[in-house]
Formats: structure tokens, sequence, C-alpha cells
């Protein structure tokens, strides 16, 4: 449910906001009252930008320390940028990515959007995390972690109610959040509806980038996606799952939303797990497990059981062969030497 300030029009925003926020209910009805809890609240803004504080804006300097500091995100989001901007360029939209702590860092917009946007501080170098300037889409987005839609009056600041904004979190290689992707809207008749087409590009868009972060980070290891049928949020949904595997067939890396299939842990380096005991976990012996069967049994055949050459032949380690013997229940049918 969305508080907004159509049913009350002789109500000013911030009365609105103040009053939803302040309710017996509210805030447990809505996330966007719950976000404006915690904008009056946890962080003390008012709603009525002539009397909140200004926003953070970073130097030239401070800027550049902060791109300099999401080097990988800025090299591999760049182009992700430009297409979605081709997209929604002509709907007087704005792309913008920012980093974990809700500071832009980069922006896409058409000459004649740019007034509006910098009117209402929507640029590079300003912080745009829910403590400076409450409810709006990057800093609820990264405040909550997960995509959202924050629509015109839905937003905090009572000068900030005539955009839209649209955002997916992004999370790093190692699972942690590292930015969020934004769409913001600068059109007056900007529609729900709209906005859910949006959502679904900036989405996508957030997750390739999760997806070439990934890759980047675990250059020369395979990379294998993983299968998810579950598609809640907390599973992942739409997200990219997908696992590192090294030379000693170990899952050595996994997305955010591997590692919530998975059930590794959210964020953070964890320890190596065998690709076969996490990947095939409860599967029934078909496909690729009749396959694996069939080549260690073969290698096996040709080296005539010698288990450390039958290795060899199939390019993994001896220790790998024998985790995969125990599971497929051959290894004792040949001897360990």
């Amino acid at each position: 449910m969305a508080y907004t300030s159509r049913p009350a029009e002789n109500r000013a925003h911030a009365d609105i906001v103040t009053a939803t926020a302040l309710s017996a209910n509210g805030p447990a009805r809505s996330p966007v009252a719950a976000s404006w809890w915690r904008s009056l609240v946890q962080h003390g803004l008012d709603p009525a930008s002539a009397r909140t504080r200004r926003a953070e804006t970073l130097s030239e300097l401070e800027l550049r320390q902060r791109i300099e500091k999401s080097d990988l995100l800025m090299h591999v989001a760049r182009a992700r940028l430009d297409h979605l901007y081709k997209c929604v360029s002509l709907s007087a939209c704005g792309v913008f990515l920012s980093d974990a702590d809700g500071v832009v860092l980069d922006a896409r917009w058409r000459s004649g959007d740019q007034s509006s946007f910098e009117s209402w501080g929507l640029r590079p170098g300003r912080s745009w995390s829910e403590a400076a300037v409450g409810t709006n889409g990057i800093g609820t987005c990264l405040a909550e972690e997960r995509p959202l839609i924050i629509h015109r009056d839905e937003h905090f600041l009572d000068r900030n109610i005539a955009m839209s904004c649209i955002d997916a979190p992004i999370y790093g290689a190692d699972g942690r959040l590292i930015g969020a992707l934004d769409i913001s809207s600068a059109r007056s008749d900007q529609t729900a509806s709209a906005n859910q087409l949006i959502a679904a590009l900036v989405r996508q868009a957030a997750r390739q980038i999760e997806a070439d972060c990934f890759r980047h980070d675990h250059s020369g290891q395979r990379i294998i996606l993983v299968d998810d049928d579950d598609d809640t949020e907390s599973a992942g949904g739409d997200a990219a799952a997908l696992v590192a595997v090294d030379e000693n067939d170990l899952v050595v890396g996994a997305t955010r939303a591997a590692r919530l299939t998975l059930g590794l842990v959210a964020a953070g380096r964890f320890s190596p797990v065998p690709a076969d005991d996490l990947l095939a976990k409860g599967a029934p012996e078909s496909g690729f497990a009749s396959a694996e069967r069939s080549a260690i049994l073969k290698a096996l055949a040709r080296r005539r059981g010698n288990a450390s050459r039958a290795a060899e032949d199939l390019g993994i380690g001896r220790a790998t062969l024998y985790r995969r013997m125990k599971r497929l229940g051959l290894q004792s049918r040949f001897e360990q030497n």
C-alpha cells in the first residue's frame, strides 16, 4: 500500500508524511511508510525541504576517490548504462549509478532534462542515501537491499515528489552490496504501469552488471549457472545465480543469488565446497551424473584400476577423483593406488 497526498489534497505532503510515519499501524502496513518512519525518527529529517539539511555533496577530489574505489563496478557498468540509457532516454528518464553509500558516481541524461535532475541534486557527487534525503529510490533500495519503485509523492522530501525512481541493488563477486542502479523520470505524467516496465529493465541490467563483475573476479575459472526453480525474492528471483569452480572441482565463489539458492553464507568468503556435493545435492543419477560415472569407469578400465593414472587422464586431482568415486559408489570396486 502506498500513502500519497491525493486522498487529502488540502493537506501538505510534509503533513501526510509525518502523520503516516507516526501513526500506530502505518509503518507496519506499508514499506513506504516504514521508510518515512526511518527518515523522520531514525535520521531526524524534516519532509519540508525548506527546513531539512542539505544532502552531502562531494568535492571533485572526493568524487574521484570514490570512483577509483569502485573502479571495477564503473568499468563493468559503463556499457550497461549506455544501453539502458538508449532504451529510456526518449521518456525523459535519466540513468544513475551509485556506490553502496548512496553517492552517485555516474549518470546519463538528455541535455533537455539536465536542469530538472540537477535541481533535485540528482547528479554525480551527491549523496542520495536514506539518511541524507529520506525515502528515495537509491537510498531506500540500498537500505532495504531489494528492487523497488518510489513513485512521485512516495518520496519523503516534498521537493522530490515530482519524480519517479526505479532501482535495483548491485552485489559484488563476494555477495556484498556495492551499489544501486537507478532510473529516474522527470516526466510529470509518468505512470505506475510505465514504472513497472522500466523496473524489469533495471533489474535485468543490475543482474548483468553483477554477472560481469563475478566473471571478471573469477577469470580463468569455470563459471556454472545454478538452476533456481524458486522465483521468490529470498532465493534470488531473476538474479544471476553463478558459481565459480576451480581446477580441483571445488566451488570457490558464488554470486549473491547462488549463495541464497545453495544455502551458502550470503556475503564474504566461504570454505571451498566440492562442486559435486553442492550442485548435485539430492538429485537422482541422470544426465551429468550418469555421464560422469561412465567417464570414470572408462578411465579406470583403461588404466586397469589405477586411480592415480585415471585421474591424470581425466585432468583432475587424485583426491577429486576419490571423492567422485565415493559419491558414485565406485570406491570399493577399485584399489586406490
